[in-house]
């Protein structure tokens, strides 16, 4: 990957607010914005800001595989975390995380539509366990889902695809 001009300027902006020396607390704003367009980081993508950051390739998967925001796989567009953990399950997050998966005609454990548009998965804590069941879509957050409202988000998301 190289930096389009666009995204080298966005990357300028993120670098300014850090020391020159302090380049690599810029790691997380400079990942995700190599993953902005296809919402996962190929090889190229890694490299390109280890070396926009000066440091080495290892350290930025170490930093890849530690936040489950970043992917190096491709996944739907929209990526929709469900957390299953023991509070979340209490309140139905299971039972919701598996009725999720039959309507988007995936297997029981989640993954991806044929139309790459959505990627399904568990994850372990949002940090809103009170309001479970929730999830996330991408970095907007869903609190006290219901089948019929997540069936409302996902048909908005399907009309803005199109």
């Amino acid at each position: 990957m190289g930096w389009t001009e666009k995204e080298q300027q966005d990357l300028d902006k993120i670098l300014k607010k850090y020391p020159p020396d302090r380049k690599l607390s810029a790691v997380l704003p400079a990942l995700y914005l190599a993953q902005r367009e296809k919402n996962w980081l190929d090889g190229d993508d890694i490299e390109a800001v280890a070396n926009a950051l000066g440091i080495e390739t290892t350290h930025v998967h170490s930093i890849i595989g530690f936040y489950t925001l970043f992917r190096k796989e491709p996944v739907g567009k929209y990526m929709m975390q469900v957390c299953t953990d023991l509070p979340c399950a209490l309140r139905g997050a299971e039972d919701f995380f598996k009725r999720l998966c039959e309507r988007m005609d995936l297997g029981p454990h989640g993954g991806t539509t044929e139309d790459n548009l959505f990627t399904v998965e568990e994850v372990v804590c949002i940090a809103a366990c009170d309001k479970a069941p929730c999830m996330q879509i991408n970095l907007e957050f869903f609190e006290s889902l219901t089948d019929e409202q997540i069936d409302e988000v996902v048909a908005r998301l399907r009309a803005e695809a199109s």
